[in-house]
C-alpha cells in the first residue's frame, strides 16, 4: 500500500512530480488465495476427489488466483497425490501451496514427518499454520510460550531454506491479540525473523468485528516488514466485511474459499471478495476479464462438489439480479443502476425479471413484450389480470418462463396446437416375487390428422409419460428427441387438504440444439396430470419456438 510524502516547503500546490501522480493513480494488487481444496473440504457434505480438484485447480487458475492451497500432503495419500498431478496441469497463473503446521514439540524440523512431507510436496510455496493464542499453546499444544516460537521460527526457517515462499498462518491471531497482545506479536515476529515471506492474520473462530481487525492490523503494522494477509470465518456473517477491513488498512493478501464453503459456517467466500475488492475498492485482482468468470467459476465448483447454488449468494446467485416487484421492474427498465448496485455482467451474470402478480404491466412487457410485441398497455394488464388468476390457482411463474410465454401465446390468440390428446392412461404394478415396481403409460393423440397410439414404460409415471410422448411425436416433429429433462419438483400446495391437496410440478428442460434451459410448471389435485401439463408446456415451447426461428430464418433468405 503506498504512501505519499509530504511535499518539501518550497513547493507548490500543482507541483506533483510523475512518479508520485503514477503512485496515485495505480491499482494496487491484492494477493488472492485459494483453500477450497484444503480448508474447503472440511465442510459438511464436502467431499472432492483427486479428479475434482485437479479439475477446480485448472479452472481457478483460468481466472488468475495469485495461490491454490492443495491440502495438507501428510493428512491423507489424496491430498500427496494432488501435488504430484498438480505439476502435470502447467498452471500459468496460480502458484501451489502446501499447506503444513509447525514441527512438533522436542523435534528438529528434519526429522518432523509433516516438515518433510511439505518439502517433499515439491510446490513453490508452502503455508505453515502456528499457534498465536497462549490459551491455544497451554492448553491445546500443552508447550510452553517460548517453545512455541521456537517452534514457530525453526519450521518457517526450515521450508525458507529448502527454497520455498513461506505464508505463515497466524491462527486465532485476532482473539490471542485480544488476550496477550505483547506474545501474539511475538509469534509474527518470529516468523518474520526466520523468513515468512507473509504473516497472514486469522480470525480462526469467526467471531471478530471490522473493527476489532482493522484496530489490531493497525497496531501491529509498524513492526512487521513483510506483506500482511487476512484469513477470516463466516461465524458471525462477517467474513468477508472483515477482509474487506483488512485490506483497508494495509493487507495485501486474502485467502479464501470458492462460495464460502468450510467449516462450520464456512471461510470467507473468495468470489465476493474479489468482486468487492475490484468493483469498490478499486483493487486489482485475477486477471484481465476474470472477474467476468465469477459466476461461472461459482457454477463449476458448486457442481463439481455436488452441491445446490445458493440462489441469493451475492454477484454470482441466480437471485443476485433478480426483480419481480412491479415498482423494481419499472425503474430497471429506466436506468438499470436504480436497483441494481453493479452491472451484472461486471461479474458474469444477468438480469432476471421474475413473473408474479407482483410484477406489474412493466414486468409483463420486460418478460415477454419484445419476443412477443406486446408494447400496448391495455394486453400488458390483461396478461397481468391471467397472470393472477393463476397464480390464485396455485401456479407460479417465476421460474417456468416456458410455461409463462406459452400462457401469453394462448390468451393473444398466437398459439395453434400442435397435437390434440385423444386420452392418456397411467398404471403402476409391483410384482409381490421381486418387489420392483413398473409404471407403464399409454396416449393416443391426433397428430396432423393421423392418431398416434403409443405405449411406454419408464422409472415411474413422469419418465413413461414422456417416452411415450416423444414416441407418439417423433415422426411428425423430430426435434422432440433433442429435448431432455433434467428436472423435476413436486410441491404440495394446501396441505390442509391432506391427500386431496393440490400440487405444483416444476420441471427443468434442456434444449439440446440451443443449449437453453427452460422451465415450466403444472397444478393439479392429481399429480400425474400436473406433471403431463408441465412436461406438455416443455415440448410445445420447444417446437414453437424451433418453428418461429426457421420461419425467421426464410424469412432473411427471401430478403437477401
Amino acid at each position: 500500500m503506498w504512501r505519499m510524502q509530504a511535499l518539501p516547503q518550497t513547493a507548490g500546490p500543482f507541483l506533483l512530480s510523475s512518479k508520485v501522480i503514477q503512485m496515485a493513480t495505480a491499482r494496487p494488487r491484492i494477493e488472492l488465495y485459494d483453500t477450497t481444496l484444503r480448508d474447503g473440504t472440511q465442510a459438511q457434505n464436502v467431499s472432492l476427489s483427486l479428479k475434482d480438484k485437479l479439475l477446480i485447480a485448472a479452472k481457478l487458475d483460468e481466472i488468475g488466483v495469485d495461490y491454490i492451497e492443495g491440502g495438507y500432503p501428510l493428512s491423507n495419500a489424496k491430498d500427496a497425490a494432488f501435488f504430484e498431478h498438480v505439476r502435470q496441469l502447467k498452471l500459468r497463473h496460480a502458484r501451489p501451496v502446501a499447506f503444513g503446521m509447525t514441527r512438533r514439540k522436542g523435534c528438529r524440523p528434519d526429522q518432523d514427518e509433516g516438515m518433510k512431507a511439505l518439502i517433499e510436496a515439491r510446490t513453490p510455496v508452502v503455508t505453515i499454520v502456528g499457534k498465536t493464542w497462549d490459551l491455544h499453546v497451554r492448553e491445546v499444544l500443552s508447550v510452553s510460550l517460548d517453545e512455541n516460537l521456537a517452534m514457530i521460527a525453526d519450521s518457517v526457517r526450515y521450508c525458507a531454506r529448502q527454497g520455498r515462499e513461506v505464508i505463515y498462518d497466524a491462527e486465532h491471531f485476532f482473539d490471542g491479540y485480544a488476550a496477550n497482545p505483547e506474545y501474539a506479536l511475538k509469534t509474527l515476529l518470529a516468523a518474520q525473523e526466520a523468513g515468512a515471506k507473509c504473516l497472514c492474520l486469522c480470525d480462526t473462530n469467526g467471531g471478530s468485528l471490522p473493527e476489532r481487525i482493522a484496530e489490531f492490523i493497525t497496531a501491529i503494522r509498524p513492526h512487521v516488514a513483510v506483506k500482511i494477509g487476512i484469513h477470516t470465518h463466516n461465524d458471525s456473517g462477517l467474513a468477508v466485511a472483515n477482509a474487506l477491513a483488512a485490506v483497508r488498512v494495509g493487507a495485501t493478501h486474502v485467502q479464501g474459499t470458492i462460495n464460502g464453503i468450510g467449516e462450520r459456517c464456512g471461510n470467507m467466500d473468495l468470489i465476493a471478495a474479489a468482486a468487492n475488492l475490484a468493483l469498490k475498492l478499486d483493487k486489482e485482482v485475477l486477471i484481465p476479464g476474470g472477474l467476468k468468470q465469477l459466476t461461472e467459476v461459482s457454477r463449476y465448483v458448486y457442481e463439481v462438489a455436488n452441491l445446490v447454488p445458493v440462489d441469493g449468494q451475492p454477484y454470482v446467485g441466480q437471485a443476485a439480479f433478480a426483480h419481480k416487484g412491479g415498482m423494481h421492474v419499472h425503474a430497471v427498465r429506466r436506468v438499470a443502476r436504480s436497483y441494481e448496485h453493479v452491472a451484472p455482467d461486471s461479474v458474469g451474470n444477468s438480469r432476471r425479471i421474475l413473473i408474479s402478480e407482483l410484477s406489474g404491466a412493466s414486468g409483463v412487457a420486460e418478460k415477454i413484450g419484445r419476443k412477443l410485441d406486446i408494447e400496448d398497455k391495455a394486453i400488458q394488464r390483461r396478461l397481468l389480470k391471467r397472470l393472477q388468476e393463476r397464480e390464485e390457482q396455485g401456479y407460479v411463474y417465476e421460474s417456468a418462463e416456458a410455461s409463462f410465454e406459452l400462457l401469453c401465446r394462448r390468451e393473444l390468440g398466437l398459439y395453434e396446437p400442435f397435437w390434440k390428446l385423444e386420452h392418456w392412461r397411467a398404471a403402476a404394478l409391483r410384482d409381490a416375487n421381486n418387489g420392483e415396481p413398473n409404471t407403464e403409460v399409454i396416449i393416443k393423440l391426433q397428430v396432423k390428422g393421423q392418431i398416434e397410439h403409443q405405449v411406454s414404460d419408464g422409472h415411474g409415471p413422469v419418465d413413461a409419460m414422456a417416452h411415450a410422448l416423444v414416441r407418439a411425436l417423433r415422426s411428425h416433429y423430430p426435434a422432440v428427441e433433442r429435448i431432455r429433462l433434467i428436472d423435476y419438483k413436486v410441491r404440495v400446495i394446501n396441505p390442509h387438504a391432506a391427500t386431496a391437496a393440490r400440487v405444483r410440478v416444476s420441471i427443468e428442460f434442456l434444449d439440446e440444439d440451443t443449449h437453453e434451459i427452460f422451465s415450466t410448471v403444472g397444478v393439479n389435485e392429481n399429480i400425474i396430470e400436473a406433471s403431463w401439463n408441465a412436461l406438455v408446456d416443455g415440448v410445445e415451447y420447444k417446437l414453437v419456438n424451433d418453428l418461429e426461428r426457421g420461419q425467421s430464418k426464410r424469412r432473411k433468405q427471401r430478403e437477401n
